[in-house]
This record gives C-alpha cells, structure tokens and sequence, in this order.
C-alpha cells in the first residue's frame, strides 16, 4: 500500500513542525536524535564573545589571547566584541538578556558578580541568576606603580610619602569598584592614609595617565608591566597574597606589613543562564586545554596573571569567596558605582 505525505505549508507552526518529524522519524524506522547531540553538532555558526572592558585593558588581552586557539578548536569564528562601561554591567547586561544557546558568550572579571551587586543598588540584572559560569581564565594579580617621577624609590617610601601628603597624590583606576579601585582602597584603609581616586572607562586610559604623569599611582592588572620594564613606571609591590613570579624580588604588601593584602581577583567566561549543560562542559574542556598550552600561558604570564583552569562549579565557589570578602570592604569604605 503506498502511503502519501501532504506538504507542510510553507508557514507551519512549531508544533505541527515538531508533529510532521516526529512522524517522519517513526515512519522512517529512526529516532530523534537526543538532547545530549546538541554538543555534538555546537557550534554550528559563529560565536561571540562580549568582553565588558575597552580594548587594551586585562579582560580584553585575555579574551582574544584564548578566543584565537578557540576559534581553530571550535572549527568556527569566535569574534570578540568590546562593550564597556558600567564597571561591566552594560557587556554583562547584553550577555545576560542573549539567547541561552552557547553563541553569545562574557569575558568579564570576576568583579561583575562579586562586587557589582554591593555598589549598584539597582543593577539592570542579577549576574549570579541571570549568568553562568562556564571557564576561568586567569587570576589577574594587581601591581602598585608610580609615575618613576614620584620621589620614592620603595614601598616603605612610597607609604611615608602617602603619610605626609594627605590628599596630594591621586591614582588611576578602571573604574569604581574594579579590582585595583578595591586594592587601592585596602591600602588607604590598612595604612591609614588619604589620596585621590580618578576613575576612568578601563585599566587602558588609566595607564595612559600614569605613564603621562597626569595621575601618581596606579594597582596595573598587568598591561603595565613592559612599561615597567623599559623604565617608564616603578613598579613597588605586588597586591596579591604571594609574589609575582615575573618580579621575585618585590614584595607583596602584606610583607610590609598590610596583613592579608590580597586584590587578585579571576577573570573568566560567562553564559546566559539556560544554556545548555553539554555546551557550557564542552566550552571548559577546550578553554581549559587552551589555557594549558605554553603560548596561552606566556601571554597570559605577560600580563603578571596566571592561567587558572577549573570547573565551572569551581569558579562561581570562588566568586561567592570574593564576593563575601570584598562586599566587607565595600561597605566599609561606602564605595558605590560609577
């Protein structure tokens, strides 16, 4: 008996669609394939990925530093765009209200979730709801430099000078509430002094600054370093809890006596909330062994970070670490958003 099949109409309704390959599937003696080959056949077409800093600062160097061996990983485009501003809510935003499907995706740091909610009352999305983590990247150490004009040779110095000139010396950060925004405000509380905060629109434009001379310090989460080497900043401790491997021989601040001095802070990817399990594993697999390869880890190394590997469950455990510590500081200092 031959068995006829009408023609969809041209404009069918999901579930009629669902209903004919249904049919069809039985008909032919097959099944559909299950929920899990989602991840099999992702990613079927270009992947964005949202960095929520301008170019040039820390999130964006490491973003397209992993995104490259990405995209030759993934067999797609993985195309990175800058959306600043906000202390990363406005890139975080866009990610958060994009499709749950593994094709929009946040390089941010870790600040978005850990700090933000402390000094944003109204925050346009909740990052701990609205996204999910998907692979660590790296942990950003923060470095204290100063313009190589300023009258101090070291930290000791340098925290003497702070001393005697309250008011007088002004540093660079990010923005309100980034991490070397919080490190510095660690130091004015521990040390017990007073200087000038001028915030910008990214890590960036602020070294721009320092390395003018328009400002006087700055915490550098690592795009500073070369200038710190070629002798245009000096750089005097490190504001993480053990020292740079890159610079041995300066201290970190809680060995001068700032007690549990520690700004680090992880940078990562991020996808909207939903998106599938299977893609969001297959993403930290590949980053994960991206981060593991020796030209990643230089570049990243570059930047006085660490490549910082872990699961997802990992990562968010860290982010609530974080965000419990610094939303202490935050309060404490009255610090609110841009």
């Amino acid at each position: 008996m031959k068995t006829t099949h009408p023609t969809a109409p041209q404009h069918s309704s999901p579930r009629r669609r669902l209903a004919g390959a249904l049919a069809l599937a039985a008909l032919a003696g097959t099944a559909l394939l299950p929920m899990g080959a989602h991840a099999e056949t992702y990613p079927a077409k270009p992947i964005k990925v949202v960095v929520n800093f301008p170019a040039g600062g820390a999130a964006d160097q490491i973003a397209r530093a992993v995104t490259v061996p990405l995209q030759a990983a993934l067999g797609q485009p993985v195309v990175v765009e800058n959306r600043g501003g906000a202390g990363g809510n406005i890139g975080g935003e866009a990610v958060a209200k994009s499709p749950a499907d593994g094709y929009t995706l946040l390089m941010s740091s870790g600040g978005m979730v850990s700090v933000n909610p402390h000094i944003y009352p109204k925050m346009p999305f909740d990052p701990v709801k609205d996204l999910m983590p998907v692979a660590a990247a790296a942990r950003v150490l923060v470095f204290l430099e100063v313009r190589p004009t300023l009258p101090v040779n070291t930290i000791q110095e340098f925290l003497a000078y702070l001393k005697a000139n309250p008011g007088k010396v002004s540093f660079g950060t990010p923005g309100n509430g980034s991490s070397p925004h919080l490190a510095a405000e660690m130091l004015k509380t521990q040390a017990n002094v007073f200087a000038v905060h001028v915030p910008y629109r990214g890590a960036a434009p602020a070294m721009q600054d320092l390395l003018g001379g328009q400002v006087d310090f700055m915490f550098d989460p690592g795009i500073g370093l070369q200038h710190v080497k070629a002798g245009k900043l000096r750089l005097l401790a490190v504001g993480s809890a053990k020292r740079s491997p890159q610079f041995p021989d300066v201290p970190t601040l809680d060995e001068v006596g700032l007690k549990g001095f520690d700004a680090d802070t992880l940078f990562g990817f991020y996808a909207p909330a939903g998106t599938p399990a299977e893609v969001v594993t297959k993403l930290n697999r590949e980053i994960n062994k991206i981060l593991a390869t020796p030209a990643v880890q230089e570049r990243i190394a570059a930047l006085g970070g660490e490549p910082a590997p872990m699961a997802p469950k990992a990562f968010h455990d860290r982010a609530m670490s974080d965000s419990k510590r610094f939303g202490a500081l935050i309060k404490a200092r009255n610090i609110t958003g841009d």
